[in-house]
């Protein structure tokens, strides 16, 4: 009996029939909820030489053909290597992504045309914003094999997606924010609660970790996108401080959990319909955001302390510094909402 390899180590097997290459090397890897499979990398002449590919591409996956590169091999890769670099937003969108092309993750990469590229665009299921971020991850994916001489040409340039809509983004109404308070104690009705009166973006409040919320001092500091974004400070408006209170005694390490967990944005989409349906509206987690803009505006609310709860850029900022006098001011205009 040969000596057997290590876990996640890889193998390699002999395929049946006469073939001039027959044994295939595979290698273990995993995918973005850290389920392992295994993926054909290479293919031998002898059991040796497969072995001896396994090897070097255990010490480097680079080391290999790259003709032989598939699809989650160079995936892999690129997501240790440039992924990083990305906005976590955008880095969410992409992995979310590769989960739409599993009809090609042991394709080889080189093998891969604009047309099989197009069908996982067509063919998600999903909406304009999917759509949009599959066709966003075979450029990225494009340029990294260009990069490492995979590929001569980037199929990717020549795949289509569907074009963001106009919208007609509108504020919640009175009646339905009122509606949303009747209800409050039903499942998920406080976080929806909670983007009408902080004004986050969709993601910022579900990456938000329960240890960035100041419950001394009564602010929340998180936010993502731009500089202007990140780390900004929005205080708890008085009426929900007993929905953040309740939120963070439950000891989650994420203030919206699920069964302890992070929610997906999948998962909470599923929990924001049901919450409208009970108040028979129609609206999205930006549309709350743009509640909470358009409701300080009409409030009289300052237009810098506004756009620094917002996390937007503004000419009138100057120096970001959030001392108390500027916390207060930000209180201030967060407590205008009624």
């Amino acid at each position: 009996m040969g000596k057997r390899n290590p876990n996640g180590y890889g193998c390699v097997t002999k395929l049946k029939g006469n073939r001039l290459k027959p044994w295939i090397v595979k290698v273990t890897v995993y995918d973005e909820e850290g389920h392992s499979k295994q993926v054909p990398v290479a293919y031998a002449e002898t059991e040796e030489q497969g072995n001896i590919l396994l090897a070097q591409y255990n010490n480097n996956p680079w080391n290999i053909d790259r003709e032989k590169v598939t699809l989650t091999v160079l995936y892999q890769r690129w997501s240790k290597i440039k992924l990083p670099k990305l906005g976590t937003s955008l880095q969410s969108s992409l992995k979310s992504a590769f989960k739409h092309c599993s009809k090609y993750y042991g394709m080889k990469y080189r093998s891969i045309r604009a047309y099989q590229m197009q069908d996982c665009i067509d063919n998600c299921g999903c909406g304009y914003s999917t759509q949009g971020a599959i066709k966003n991850l075979w450029g990225h994916l494009d340029r990294f094999a260009f990069e490492c001489d995979i590929i001569e040409k980037m199929y990717s340039t020549l795949t289509t997606a569907p074009p963001i809509p106009e919208t007609n983004r509108t504020p919640f109404t009175p009646e339905q924010v009122e509606q949303l308070w009747k209800i409050k104690d039903d499942d998920w009705v406080n976080t929806v609660l909670i983007y009408l009166y902080t004004g986050f973006r969709l993601t910022e409040l579900l990456n938000m970790k329960t240890e960035q919320v100041n419950i001394k001092e009564w602010y929340f500091q998180g936010g993502i996108k731009s500089a202007s974004g990140k780390g900004r400070i929005v205080p708890v408006h008085e009426k929900i401080k007993p929905l953040v209170q309740a939120l963070v005694d439950q000891g989650n390490v994420y203030l919206f959990s699920y069964q302890e967990k992070k929610i997906s944005q999948t998962q909470y989409y599923q929990f924001w319909g049901e919450v409208m349906k009970k108040i028979e509206a129609d609206k999205t987690p930006h549309e709350a955001r743009h509640t909470f803009e358009t409701n300080l505006d009409n409030a009289g609310g300052n237009r810098k302390c506004i756009d620094m709860l917002m996390g937007h850029k503004s000419k009138d900022v100057g120096n970001r510094v959030y001392n108390h006098k500027t916390i207060d001011q930000l209180r201030d205009t967060v407590n205008l909402l009624k």
